[in-house]
């Protein structure tokens, strides 16, 4: 019934049809995972049926599209805003040990998952073209956190990011320098894995499994070790070449008694969206995270009690 919600975290190939399941159940359907064209194609009829089929409401992509959402809002709300302005967004995410390895990270989930990431293309707007990447190590750049204290990445554009210029709200008449969904790595990433960057683009499924099994033996977290979050969305819009506007979401979340950073920022959001769904906050079809500035708000409250650094930064104050 309408008072039933399916919530999926199963590997992507499930998510569709279980969110066939729920519609013929008359039930609701959410997960975290990003909407693919197959999910997209059921908007019509979760509508016709009243159902709300929401997804990619975990952490990337998740929380990033809030703060990506309460960002446009705040710009274009400000007396900076100008669809003349020349507009750069960049959005980074990503996890690995508290304590840095030797390896640079650490798999919290299955290795296989990350290893095929990496054959995934890009798409992404630099300095006003597109960007088309076969490989993330293509794409490969340095990016300073503004953190206390600052700290710096190494970080490259995942999957399209395009199709969210319209989802965040930005005008088709907008001068887009940058726009740019990526992930985020801790500085040394590059070399501790240039041997699998090597090898993983022409890797057999069987040799895929090998070379993941042997990661994760090597590189899994130890029993209660913390692991560690970084996420960073930022705006920044510039007339003539002078900023008018640049605020970045800042947060940096680890592991501690309440267990895995990675864990929390992806069930918590979910279990909101659940809320929302029984409380029809959002509307039928198919959705990702929420646009709705009150929702936004409400979430973003949330999540600054689930990481333990969490603030806007605006680099013009």
């Amino acid at each position: 019934s309408e008072g039933d919600v399916v919530v999926s975290m199963l590997p992507a190939d499930w998510h569709v049809p279980l969110a066939e399941m729920a519609l013929e159940a008359g039930a609701q359907f959410v997960s975290s995972s990003y909407i693919s064209p197959e999910m997209r194609a059921l908007a019509s009829k979760a509508r016709a049926a009243d159902a709300r089929l929401v997804n990619e409401v975990g952490l990337d992509p998740g929380i990033d599209h809030l703060m990506a959402h309460w960002l446009v809002a705040d710009y274009k709300a400000s007396p900076a805003f100008d669809k003349a302005n020349a507009v750069s967004f960049t959005s980074y995410c990503g996890g690995g040990p508290k304590v840095p390895n030797a390896f640079r990270y650490k798999f919290s989930w299955a290795p296989v998952g990350v290893l095929k990431a990496l054959r995934s293309p890009s798409r992404s707007i630099r300095h006003y073209e597109e960007l088309e990447v076969a490989h993330p190590w293509d794409a490969l750049t340095r990016y300073d956190a503004p953190l206390d204290p600052p700290e710096s990445f190494e970080v490259y554009p995942n999957r399209d990011s395009l199709p969210f210029m319209a989802e965040y709200g930005f005008g088709g008449d907008w001068q887009v320098k940058d726009f740019v969904r990526g992930t985020l790595r801790l500085n040394g990433w590059a070399e501790a894995w240039k041997d699998i960057f090597a090898e993983a683009p022409g890797a057999s499924e069987a040799r895929l499994q090998e070379i993941a099994d042997k990661l994760l033996a090597e590189n899994g977290y130890d029993k209660g070790e913390p692991d560690r979050v970084v996420l960073c969305v930022s705006l920044k819009a510039e007339r003539d070449g002078t900023p008018v506007y640049h605020k970045t979401w800042v947060m940096d979340a680890w592991g501690d008694a309440r267990g895995s950073a990675m864990a929390r920022l992806v069930s918590v959001p979910v279990s909101w969206a659940v809320q929302s769904v029984l409380a029809r906050e959002v509307p039928a079809g198919v959705t990702a995270a929420p646009s709705d500035p009150r929702l936004v708000n409400r979430w973003l409250d949330g999540v600054k009690g689930l990481a333990q650094r969490m603030t806007v930064v605006d680099h013009l104050s």
